[in-house]
Order: C-alpha cells, then sequence, then structure tokens
C-alpha cells in the first residue's frame, strides 16, 4: 500500500493533469451542441460495432444447435410433402373415401465420415436401428441424391455414395419424361453420366434431371441435377449424356434417410411374380 502511495505522490501533476482534461472535455461536450453530437454519434458508432462482433460470435457458437434444428425441421417439411402420401381413395358410385397414407417417411442424420476421391466411396451416418434405419434405404439431402444405406448397427450406418462403381439410379429428364440410369463414371466427383436414352429424343442442354421414383429407394420427382453435355457416337443408339450433379458431395453434413413405408409389400408382391415367372 505505501509503494502505492509513493506511485501516486511521484506521478500526481501526471494523474491530475489527466483529471482535468477529462474534467475540460466533459464541460466541452455538454456546453457545445456540436462536440456533443459528435461525441455520441462516434459513441454510438463504437457501440454498433461491438455489439456487432458479440452478436456474431453468439450467432457463431450456436451455429451447431441451430443447424441441428434446421436439419430436424426439413425432415418434418420433407415428411409433409405432396409426394410423401399414397392416396388411398375408393369411389362406389357416389360415395368416396379421401384417406391418405403416407408413401414415405424421412430421417435426419448427421455425416460422420465421408470421401469423395476414392472409386468407391462411402459415409457414415449418426443414425442406426435404434432410429429405424435398414439396409437399402435411399439417402438423399437439400440439393439431391446421396446414396443407398449398406451396414446398419444400433448407433451408425454406412452408405454406399452415388461416387461409386455400383451405383445407379434411375433418372429421366424433365422436358421429355425418357428415362434412363445414372452412372458416376469414377473421375470426377461434380459430374454422372446419363444412358439408355435413344437417339429420337430431343435433349436440351440445361434440361433439369429427376428421379423417376421406379425404386423403392428415392421418391419421384428429387432433383439430380442438369444437362450439360449431350453426345452421340457413330454407330451408337443411345446419347452419351453428362450430367452436373446437384449434390455437392465434398460438403455433405446433414442427409435424409428416406423409409418407403410400403417396401415390404412391394417386395413381397413382386418375389410373388418372379416366382410365377
Amino acid at each position: 500500500m505505501r509503494n502505492l502511495w509513493l506511485f501516486f505522490l511521484r506521478y500526481y501533476a501526471f494523474f491530475l493533469f489527466l483529471i482535468l482534461e477529462a474534467f475540460a472535455i466533459v464541460l466541452m461536450i455538454n456546453n457545445n451542441s456540436y462536440h456533443s453530437a459528435s461525441y455520441f454519434n462516434s459513441a454510438n458508432n463504437i457501440s454498433a460495432d461491438v455489439f456487432a462482433y458479440v452478436s456474431n460470435a453468439k450467432s457463431f457458437v450456436n451455429l451447431q444447435t441451430v443447424n441441428d434444428s434446421l436439419s430436424k425441421e426439413n425432415a418434418r417439411l420433407l415428411n409433409l410433402l405432396l409426394s410423401s402420401p399414397y392416396s388411398n381413395g375408393v369411389k362406389k358410385i357416389t360415395k368416396s373415401d379421401s384417406s391418405t397414407l403416407r408413401r414415405y417417411s424421412y430421417i435426419e442424420a448427421k455425416v460422420m465420415n465421408n470421401s469423395v476421391h476414392n472409386r468407391n466411396n462411402y459415409l457414415t451416418l449418426d443414425r442406426g436401428s435404434l432410429q429405424g434405419v435398414k439396409p437399402k434405404m435411399g439417402v438423399i439431402c437439400g440439393n439431391g441424391i446421396v446414396g443407398t444405406v449398406k451396414d446398419v448397427n444400433e448407433h451408425f450406418c454406412t452408405v454406399i455414395s452415388f461416387l461409386h462403381k455400383d451405383s445407379r439410379i434411375s433418372a429421366r429428364l424433365s422436358a421429355t419424361k425418357d428415362f434412363g440410369s445414372l452412372v458416376w463414371d469414377g473421375e470426377n466427383p461434380r459430374f454422372a453420366s446419363l444412358k439408355d436414352i435413344p437417339t429420337h429424343v430431343k435433349v436440351k442442354l440445361g434440361d433439369s434431371v429427376t428421379t423417376t421414383g421406379y425404386s423403392q429407394k428415392f421418391p419421384e420427382n428429387i432433383f439430380v441435377g442438369r444437362v450439360v453435355r449431350c453426345e452421340l457416337k457413330s454407330g451408337d443408339n443411345f446419347y452419351n449424356i453428362e450430367v452436373a450433379l446437384s449434390t455437392h458431395f465434398s460438403t455433405l453434413r446433414y442427409v435424409y434417410i428416406v423409409e418407403d413405408n410400403f417396401a415390404k409389400e412391394l417386395a413381397d408382391l413382386e418375389s410373388k411374380e418372379v416366382g410365377n415367372d
């Protein structure tokens, strides 16, 4: 304490100068309208900048929570899409039943691991059998298709990415409704090839490509990408169509697992047809 007093006594002139200077500034601000306005404008600008930095910091800290809530909300909205219900209406002369059953359900999931630069790529998701995930379920994201569930345990599942040599998805051109098989050539993760489109079809650059809904993995009309190139080699009966994929596989973080509520019923029926043949 004694050293503190000695310090103030040694530099009392400097501290007295600071006090008088501050008092003079206060008097100037209070008695001069121009300086008063300038002071408050500057103070408001500084305060606004400080609050903006604080707000941005809080937003960054809460970003994970916001992403989780948005992912859950997106899954809820997907479950309400018009493409999800299956019409069970039955008309009997003048009486109709307008009840509906839901064809598809969606399970939101976070990507725990992902590869894009291999010939055969996979993902790992934080959802498993406890959440109702089963092998062969389709996986989509907000931009398009992702892949197919392969193996499942209680809390996690692995997904065969569309960027895989064995991936093949039924897709069609929006303009003409002609469909073929969408496959990845193993090179650029941003592009795929649409096969089996015959040469009499008028293919337009920029035309959108969507899922057909023919498989039990993906609902109909999920956007896949756009036609960026169409070639015809001499002697071929089908176009070689290059599609720019809408899914950015290298930035995937949240996805949705698609559950077809009628999958077992369809599989049982189709297996009987195969058996009868």
